[in-house]
Order: C-alpha cells, then structure tokens, then sequence
C-alpha cells in the first residue's frame, strides 16, 4: 500500500465515522401509537444444522454447526433470529443460552428503540457475538413486520442491485472437489477454501470443470508472506478475483507488505471482527468481510458497510453455515457491497426457514417485511 493511500486513511478515518447515518433514530422518535405500552417476549432454543457434505477449511473440519433460534414476540407479532457458531469461534449453546437467559426484553417500552435496546444488549458481557447477533436480528425482523416493510426498504437499498452469489467449495480430495462443482453448476462464482498443502490442486481441480470467475479464502492457513505472494499471482492467472485472510489474523504488517505487492485484493476476514477494527486494519487490507455474527447483527453490519466504504475499502458480505434466517437477513444489505458470499444455507441440510433464494447464481431479497423469512 503506497504512502498517499496510508496517509489519506489517517486522515480520513474521522471524517468517515462522523459520516455514518444513524437509521434507526427516526424509528425510537416516531413510535406508531399502536405499538406503545405492548411487552416484548423473548424467547430461544438450540439447535444443530447438518452439512450436505464435510466441511474442511485450513484448520479444522465438522458435519455439523450448532445454532440458537431466537423469538421475539409482540402484541401477536413474532421476529425470528439466529446465532451461528462454528466451534472454532469460540461460542457453543452453552455459552448462548447462559448470555441469553441474561436478556431481558420486557423492560422497553417497544422494539422501536433499536439502538438503545442493541446497545444494552451489547453491554451485558464482552464478547457473544453470534449469541448478540440473535437478538439483533430478531428484533430487526420484528421491527420491520411491524412496518409492514423489509429492511433493504427501510435502509433506502434498491433490491435489484443484489450481487451474484458464490458458492463455497471446501478442502477435500480432488474427487470430492469435482464433485462439488458439479453440484455448483448453477452458480456463478464459485469460492474456493485454501491453506492446506494442495492450493494449486485445488484450483486446479476446479478449473479442470469450470471456467467461472472464483474467489479464495485461506482461513489465516498461509504462515510466509513470500508464498502468499507467489500464490496470489497464480491465483490471479487462474481468474480468482480476490483472496480472504491470507495469513494469521494478527500479522497486520505481513498483510500490509502483501496488499501493496498482491495483483488482487486481500481482504480481511478474522482480523476484522467489530467496527473498531477498522481503525487498525484499514491500511494493511484492500478490503473487508463482513458477517453478521462477527458484528454482533444487522445494526453494527450496516455502520461497518458506511464506514468501510468511507475509507475506499471493498466490501464482501458474507455468512457461516447459517439456516436462510441469519442469511436473509445479512441479503438485506448486499446491493451496497461489491461482492456477496451468501451460501450458509445451500450448504445444509435441514434448513427450518424459507428466505433469501439464488436464481441464475444472483441473490435474490426476499420482499417480505422484517428479514422475509418464512418457517418452512
């Protein structure tokens, strides 16, 4: 990254945060009378999503994902919300159901006050972010029923706008892959996981059935700057249009002398986790992952889109193994970002909800109002 670009951030950081609209204000000012004096009900369960196939990415490998499912109930009204956590995350149902049974809803005076519920919420205890996301998301559904509206409306984003999707192709043997691809013959972009010691034979698997443009997510598993440099410009011959989180999360300066050097862009993945972040990663990165249950939900996804974008920074909005709940919701804000990884729930196989679709390889928002998910 050249000195006028890093010098620029700087500068520009403040002014980028002081651009972030606060959406929700006029919802908490203009409360419908109908909607005052109700009580909200909050209600969760656990439950386990079953992968259609072995998930291997640089460092681990599950058929299964434990989720939470979250209600929030009023006045005859329910918003459905969803926590994900794939182990290596470090949240469980145990860890869940202990920070939700701390939740208590029934103290507003309505599900209009977004920003001061959230932030309550956010201050019970550090961390839980999939766990935080579940309200979130709940609450945003619940919200936006009420308003008879669905919130790529209500944030002002023209739905049509939603990007293609790609569709992930994890680690496995060169049979497995092609196999996979197969089955991916509808989408687009195909994503492709990397960081074990066969990335060109993964690639090169792939390339083998299709000619789709592709992206790569290394999962931190690459540990030298200098193989991380050779792999992207091979990647770059290959058509791959960007890598995720080359290297450990904490190597900023690897990834800063990588991004200036790198023929794609190098985006950010686990090193960005909240909006403070992006102070410290905004000069090592091209660009930034963001994901509903690192954000803690919808609210604080939506202030990291206008602030990245702010600071000249590509955007990816992303998921993990999610039921179409958690990723129909993060859809609502994909006609902002330049490229959308919204595949969590073409990955399982016992999705309970009916939400986002992809038609011809492109997201498609549900028009329903909140998040637009059905139960299926």
């Amino acid at each position: 990254m050249n000195t006028l670009r890093r010098d620029f951030l700087k500068t520009s950081a403040a002014a980028g945060a002081a651009l972030i609209a606060n959406p929700y204000e006029a919802l908490a000012k203009n409360i419908p009378p109908d909607y005052r004096g109700g009580q909200m009900k909050f209600s969760f369960r656990p439950f386990t999503i079953e992968m259609k196939h072995v998930f291997t990415v640089a460092e681990m490998s599950r058929s299964t994902t434990p989720v939470v499912l979250t209600e929030i109930e009023y006045n005859g009204t329910v918003g459905y919300g969803e926590a994900s956590m794939p182990p290596y995350l470090g949240e469980s149902h145990d860890s869940a159901t202990k920070f939700l049974s701390q939740v208590d809803l029934g103290k507003y005076e309505s599900p209009f006050a977004l920003e001061k519920i959230l932030t309550d919420i956010d201050a019970i205890a550090p961390a839980n972010p999939a766990a935080k996301a579940s309200v979130d998301i709940a609450l945003h559904d619940l919200v936006g029923k009420l308003l008879n509206q669905p919130w790529f409306r209500l944030w002002g984003f023209d739905k049509e706008k939603a990007p293609m999707t790609s569709f992930t192709i994890g680690i496995d043997k060169a049979d497995v892959v092609r196999q996979k691809v197969k089955e991916a013959a509808a989408y687009k972009i195909l994503k492709v996981k990397l960081g074990k010691d066969n990335d060109k034979e993964m690639i090169e698997t792939v390339r083998s059935l299709t000619d789709v443009p592709l992206t790569a997510d290394a999962n931190q598993g690459w540990k030298d700057r200098n193989y991380a440099l050779e792999m992207t410009h091979y990647l770059k011959e290959q058509g791959v249009k960007f890598i995720e989180q080359p290297m450990a999360k904490d190597r900023y300066d690897d990834h800063a002398w990588l991004t200036e050097r790198s023929p794609i862009p190098v985006l950010a993945d686990e090193s960005f986790q909240r909006i403070g972040d992006l102070k410290r990663i905004s000069t090592c990165y091209s660009g930034v992952v963001i994901k509903l249950m690192k954000s803690t939900g919808m609210r604080e996804a939506h202030k990291m889109l206008v602030l990245a974008k702010s600071l000249g920074m590509k955007v990816l909005i992303g998921c993990m193994t999610e039921t179409s709940c958690a990723v129909s919701a993060a859809s609502h804000l994909s006609p902002m970002v330049d490229w959308a990884d919204l595949d969590g729930n073409l990955l399982i196989k016992n999705d309970v909800f009916d939400g986002m679709r992809v038609v011809d390889g492109r997201c498609v928002i549900p028009d329903r109002p909140g998040i637009g998910v059905v139960k299926a």
